[in-house]
C-alpha cells in the first residue's frame, strides 16, 4: 500500500508543486482547496496520471467544521494519514502599511494562515499517535510551509509576516509534543516563489533578482523546488532531525557583505 499525503491549498501554487512531485514518487495524496472539485479537475487529472490515488478535501481550514470534514474523509477514504502537509495560505487582500492595517484583515490571516493549521495538526496528530500506539511502525511526519516573512520584517503586511512567525513556532511547539511518538515536524521556509500570489509584483522582483543581486542564486523559485524538499522530508532520511527549517529561498538569508 502507497503511503498518503494531504496537502493543503495543493490544487495550485506550492501546494501543487509538492503534491506534483508526491504523486510522481509514489504517494496517494489528498489535496485540499476551498474551490468546488469541478474547478480543480486539470490538477486532479494530473495527479492521477502517476497511476497513485488522488481524492479531493474541499473546506476552508480556518473553519473549523471543515477541517473536521476534511479528517473524516481521509479517514474513510485512505483509513489513514502518513504525512499532512500545511500550506494553504493567503496573503492580505490590500498591502496596508502596518500603521493602517485593518483588525479585518489581520483576523482573516490568522485564522486561515495560522488557526487553521494549528488545529488541523491537532486533529491528524492525535490520529497519528493512535495509529503509531497501534503499530510502531507506522511511518507519519508533518510538514508546515511558511515563509522567509516569518523573519523578514515587511511592514505592507505585518499581518502576514505575524502569521508566519506563528506557523514558525507552531512547529517547534509540535515537534516537542509529538517526539515521544519518533512523529518529526519540520519547516520549510520558502523565498520568492513564482505563484499566483507573487503575481501582481513580478516587476518588483524581476529587478531585485536580477539586477540588484538580491538572491545568491539569481532566479525565480518555483514550486517544484519546495516539492522536491518535501519528497526528501516524507522519505524519512531526515527522520532524526525533527524540528528542522529548511529555507528554500535561494540563498536570500545569507549574510553577505
Amino acid at each position: 500500500m502507497n503511503k498518503r499525503a494531504l496537502v493543503t491549498g495543493g490544487s495550485r501554487g506550492i501546494g501543487f508543486g509538492i503534491a506534483r512531485c508526491l504523486a510522481e514518487a509514489g504517494y496517494d495524496v489528498a489535496i485540499n482547496g476551498v474551490r468546488d472539485e469541478s474547478a480543480v479537475k486539470d490538477a486532479m487529472d494530473e495527479l492521477k496520471s502517476f497511476g497513485v490515488e488522488v481524492i479531493y478535501c474541499q473546506g476552508d481550514v480556518s473553519k473549523t467544521e471543515d477541517r473536521k470534514k476534511m479528517v473524516e474523509k481521509i479517514e474513510k477514504e485512505f483509513g489513514k494519514l502518513n504525512f499532512l502537509i500545511n500550506n494553504a495560505g493567503v496573503a492580505p487582500n490590500v498591502r496596508n502599511d502596518i500603521l493602517e492595517a485593518t483588525e479585518e484583515s489581520f483576523e482573516r490571516l490568522m485564522k486561515i494562515n495560522l488557526q487553521g493549521p494549528y488545529f488541523l495538526t491537532q486533529a491528524f496528530a492525535n490520529k497519528m499517535v493512535e495509529w503509531k500506539k497501534a503499530d510502531e511502525f507506522f511511518d507519519a511526519a508533518i510538514i508546515n510551509v511558511t515563509s522567509i516573512s516569518a523573519d523578514v520584517a515587511s511592514v505592507a503586511r505585518g499581518e502576514y509576516c505575524v502569521s508566519k512567525a506563528g506557523l514558525s513556532m507552531m512547529t517547534k511547539l509540535f515537534a516537542v509534543r509529538l517526539g515521544e511518538y519518533d512523529i518529526p515536524v519540520f519547516e520549510i521556509k520558502p523565498g520568492i516563489i513564482k505563484t499566483d500570489m507573487t503575481s501582481g509584483v513580478t516587476s518588483k522582483y524581476d529587478k531585485l533578482i536580477f539586477e540588484e543581486d538580491l538572491l545568491v542564486q539569481a532566479r525565480w523559485g518555483l514550486p517544484e523546488d519546495i516539492g522536491k524538499v518535501c519528497r526528501s522530508l516524507v522519505s524519512g532520511d531526515l527522520a532524526y532531525s525533527t524540528g528542522q527549517v529548511i529555507n528554500v529561498d535561494g540563498g536570500f538569508m545569507l549574510p553577505r557583505l
